[in-house]
C-alpha cells in the first residue's frame, strides 16, 4: 500500500513538472503604451481592471525594458533574443533579416503550432498599416507562423487584416478582434490536445487614435486626441479580460504562460502623463522611451504573486522561453543579448549578470544592474551615467563623479558595439548577409502589387495624413 502511495506521488509530481515544461505561450504587446499608462501604478485618468488583475496574481516588473525605443526594433528583440541592429532593423519600417533564427520557428520545431494576430512591422513597410501579400517574402509565415492575421503596420478599428493573403474586413475594436480571432485558434488547438505558440501584438494606443464612443465617456475632460487614446486602452484593457476568461473557460489557464508588455515607451503631449515621471518619450534612450509595463503569468510556476526590480528586457524572452521548451542551444543564433529569466518565476535571483545594451538610430544606452550609460552619438561618444535606483529619472549624471564605474562601462560598451557592428554586416551568418529582395525599407502606398487596394485606404479619414496622395 505505501509502494502505491508512493509511486502516485512520484507519478503525480513528474506528470506536475512535465506538465510545466511544456505549457502553451502567449506573448501580448501594445503599441506605444507608455510604462506609466496602467491602473496598478495609479495613473490619474486611466483604469486597467483586467491588467491589475493579471498583475495581483503573476509576477510584475518595475524595471522591465522595451528592445528600443519604437515598434519595428522592439518586435526584432523578441523575434531573435538580439538586439535590432544585429538583425538589420534599425528603425521602424526595415525588414527582419530571413537569415535570423526566430522564436516561432523554433517552437514550430519544437511541436508547436504557431500564430500571429495583429501588427507584424517587420516586412519592411512603413506608412499606415495595411494587410499583408501572401506573396510577400517576409510574412508571419516565412519567419515561422503556422497561421497569421495580420497588418503590416498600426491598425483601429473596423481594420482591414489579412489572413495568410487573403484580406478580410472587420468591424469593432482591432484589440478586441485579434483577440477574438486568436482565441478560436486557442480552442482549435486545445480541442486537439496540440501545445501552442500564439502572438498578439496590437495597434493600440498608436496614432490615429480611434476609440468607440462608449469608450470616450470613461474621459470627459481630456482633449480629442487623449481621449481617443485613453478610450483605445480601455479596449485593450477588456480584450486582456476576454484572453484571461477565454483561457479559465478552456482550462487551460494554469499551463499557459502569458507574457504582457508594451514595445516602446510613451507618448508626448497625451495627457495624463503616459510615462509615470519618468524621462523621454518613445524615441528617447532615456527611461521613458525604453522602460514599459510587463507582467507575466503562469500560475502552475507563479503560484505567488510578486513585484520585482529585475531589470529585464524583451531580449530575454527568446532565450526564457528556449529553457522552458528546453529547445537546442543551435536554436538562437549566436550572439544573442538576452538571458533566460526562468528562475525569477519562482524567486529572486540577485543582480543580472549580462548588462542591457540597446542601440537606435546613432544613441544608445547601456544597463548594468543599478547604472545606466547613455550616448546620444554612438560613433563621436560623449556618455552620460545614471544610478536608476536612487534617480530612475535621470536628473544627476555621475559620469564624472563616479570615474571608475563610468571607465568599467564605457569598455564594455565599446566591446559590445564592437560586437553589434559584426553582426550588422553578416558576420553572423556562415554565407555572408544576403538581400532580403528588396529596399531596406518600403512604401506600400507607392507598391504596384497595393494599387488594387489603395483606395481603401486612401478613404479613411483617419489614415488622410499618413497617405500620399497619387
Amino acid at each position: 500500500m505505501k509502494l502505491l502511495v508512493f509511486v502516485s506521488l512520484y507519478l503525480g509530481a513528474t506528470a506536475s513538472v512535465l506538465q510545466a515544461a511544456r505549457p502553451n505561450i502567449i506573448l501580448v504587446m501594445t503599441d506605444d503604451q507608455g510604462w506609466g499608462q496602467t491602473g496598478y501604478y495609479d495613473h490619474a485618468a486611466l483604469k486597467t481592471p483586467h491588467l491589475d488583475a493579471m498583475a495581483a496574481t503573476g509576477l510584475r516588473f518595475d524595471r522591465f525594458h522595451a528592445g528600443a525605443p519604437n515598434c519595428s526594433p522592439t518586435r526584432a528583440t523578441v523575434m531573435t533574443g538580439r538586439t535590432n541592429d544585429r538583425t538589420g532593423v534599425e528603425n521602424h519600417g526595415f525588414p527582419l533579416r530571413l537569415q535570423e533564427k526566430t522564436l516561432p520557428r523554433a517552437l514550430q520545431n519544437a511541436g508547436y503550432t504557431t500564430a500571429h494576430f495583429g501588427k507584424w512591422h517587420l516586412n519592411g513597410f512603413r506608412g499606415p498599416g495595411a494587410p499583408i501579400l501572401g506573396s510577400d517574402p517576409l510574412n508571419p509565415g516565412s519567419f515561422g507562423f503556422d497561421e497569421w492575421l495580420s497588418v503590416s503596420n498600426f491598425f483601429d478599428r473596423d481594420p482591414i487584416m489579412s489572413r495568410m493573403g487573403k484580406f478580410e474586413q472587420f468591424e469593432g475594436d482591432s484589440s478586441e478582434i485579434i483577440v477574438d480571432e486568436a482565441l478560436k485558434f486557442v480552442r482549435r488547438q486545445s480541442s486537439a490536445n496540440k501545445p501552442f505558440f500564439a502572438v498578439i501584438w496590437y495597434g493600440t494606443p498608436h496614432s490615429p487614435f480611434v476609440a468607440s464612443d462608449e469608450d470616450l465617456t470613461h474621459f470627459p475632460h481630456l482633449n480629442d486626441s487623449s481621449q481617443n487614446h485613453y478610450g483605445e486602452l480601455v479596449a485593450m484593457d477588456r480584450s486582456i479580460g476576454a484572453l484571461r476568461k477565454g483561457l479559465r473557460d478552456l482550462k487551460i489557464a494554469e499551463n499557459t504562460l502569458v507574457w504582457f508588455n508594451s514595445d516602446n515607451g510613451g507618448l508626448p503631449r497625451i495627457k495624463p502623463d503616459t510615462v509615470g515621471g519618468l524621462r523621454g518619450f518613445k524615441g528617447s534612450v532615456f527611461e521613458g522611451g525604453l522602460r514599459v509595463p510587463c507582467v507575466i503569468e503562469w500560475p502552475v510556476v507563479i503560484k505567488q504573486a510578486r513585484i520585482t526590480k529585475y531589470p529585464a528586457a524583451t531580449v530575454d524572452i527568446f532565450p526564457t522561453i528556449a529553457e522552458i521548451v528546453g529547445l537546442p542551444a543551435s536554436a538562437l543564433l549566436q550572439p544573442i543579448d538576452g538571458t533566460s529569466i526562468r528562475a525569477l518565476f519562482e524567486e529572486e535571483i540577485g543582480p543580472r549578470k549580462k548588462p542591457l545594451g540597446f542601440r537606435h538610430t546613432n544613441r544608445a544606452a547601456f544597463i548594468d544592474n543599478d547604472y545606466k550609460l547613455i550616448t546620444q552619438n554612438v560613433g563621436q561618444g560623449g556618455f552620460e551615467l545614471y544610478n536608476l535606483a536612487n534617480d530612475e529619472k535621470e536628473t544627476n549624471d555621475l559620469f564624472d563623479k563616479e570615474p571608475r564605474i563610468a571607465k568599467r562601462m564605457v569598455e564594455q560598451f565599446h566591446e559590445w558595439n564592437v560586437s553589434v557592428n559584426a553582426s550588422f554586416v553578416g558576420k553572423d551568418y556562415p554565407e555572408g548577409r544576403v538581400s532580403p529582395g528588396h529596399p531596406e525599407s518600403r512604401d506600400w502606398t507607392k507598391s504596384k502589387e497595393y494599387e488594387p487596394y489603395f483606395e481603401a485606404w486612401k478613404i479613411r479619414p483617419e489614415y488622410k495624413r499618413y497617405l500620399i496622395d497619387k
